[in-house]
């Protein structure tokens, strides 16, 4: 991919994303955060989710 096709993508994304509704940004900024995984997962791995089923087993 050349230079220029690249910038005319970028250019035609940002001015999608300009030209929708507060209200919308704000859905899709939300749905992202809720697929998120949880910041522990995300700085350590699979770590804290072995501990967490470890601990779920023994109750």
């Amino acid at each position: 991919m050349k230079t220029n096709d690249y910038v005319k993508y970028v250019t035609q994304q940002l001015v999608t994303y300009m030209d929708q509704p507060k209200e919308v940004k704000r859905e899709q900024r939300q749905i992202r955060k809720q697929e998120r995984s949880p910041i522990a997962f995300q700085l350590f791995g699979v770590i804290p989710y072995a501990i967490m089923m470890i601990f779920k087993k023994k109750k």
